[in-house]
């Protein structure tokens, strides 16, 4: 038996290592809503000026491809990027020492759940105020977009970890940091990666907020500049490539997830057998 459950084990890993695919059902919705806009536009029932045809959304896509879409989407991804990484990365310290200690839990939980009620452009006016319009003030707001989803989801992972485990763990005498390190954070990985993952789609949010202010590159910059000029299908090329990069960086970070937690058997949604 051991010799015949190794290689099973290891087509499981093999499985749950693989990048995320997209089967023809995922294309379904979005051929046949772009089928009924083409349609739509074409015979009259919706105002070209208003909405475009996906044909001419496509044209407009490929002209911006042959010129300056690409300064914008790296404006972009750079900016995201940095908020990102240093949202989640203050998001791990500060919710990891939330979790493991109940007096930085009653200093700095109700500041935070306040915080955290704040709309993203609020934070825009004193932003702009403090650091001026260069790119800081820009990655500061992706950073508190991101920040809040990390930190509740680690204070909440680590919270929940099984107490029998951290019992164990003192039972052979590790010290706190080799209990954080070898219990409690890998058995909050999944409530982790589930706030990163939310993190990162609060950060292209945010940027849009960020860019639509003091900015001359970037998607959201793009966004204002259809808006200005009566462009409608420069907006929705726009929105359709934040779209894509959103769903491209979310794959990634899903594959990630899917190699550090291959260690899990967890139930696919492949069904209950009776």
């Amino acid at each position: 038996m051991p010799s015949q459950s190794l290689p099973l084990a290891r087509q499981r890993r093999a499985l749950k290592l693989r990048w995320p695919r997209l089967s023809w059902r995922a294309w379904l919705v979005p051929l046949l809503l772009c089928a009924a806009l083409e349609l739509s536009v074409r015979i009259g029932w919706l105002a070209e000026h208003q909405m475009p045809a996906p044909s001419s959304v496509a044209l407009t896509l490929w002209q911006l491809a042959q010129g300056e879409l690409w300064k914008h989407v790296a404006a972009s991804l750079a900016r995201v990027a940095a908020g990102f990484f240093i949202g989640a990365a203050a998001a791990v310290l500060i919710g990891t020492w939330v979790g493991l200690s109940q007096r930085a839990e009653a200093y700095l939980e109700p500041t935070f759940q306040a915080l955290r009620a704040i709309p993203s452009l609020a934070w825009v006016p004193l932003l702009l105020l403090w650091l001026g319009i260069d790119e800081t003030p820009k990655i500061v707001l992706i950073a508190l977009g991101a920040f809040f989803p990390v930190y509740l989801s680690l204070v909440a992972g680590v919270r929940n970890v099984d107490r029998k485990w951290v019992e164990l763990g003192r039972l052979y005498h590790l010290s706190p940091f080799a209990l954080v390190r070898r219990i409690l954070l890998p058995a909050a990985l999944p409530s982790l990666f589930t706030g990163l993952r939310g993190a990162l789609s609060l950060s292209w949010m945010f940027l849009v907020a960020a860019e639509l202010i003091a900015a001359t590159r970037g998607l959201g910059y793009l966004l204002s500049d259809g808006r200005e000029t009566s462009r409608p299908d420069i907006v929705i090329a726009a929105i359709l490539v934040l779209a894509v990069l959103g769903k491209l960086s979310d794959s990634l970070l899903k594959a990630l997830e899917q190699r550090a937690l291959a260690w899990r058997d967890t139930f696919l949604g492949n069904g209950v057998s009776g």
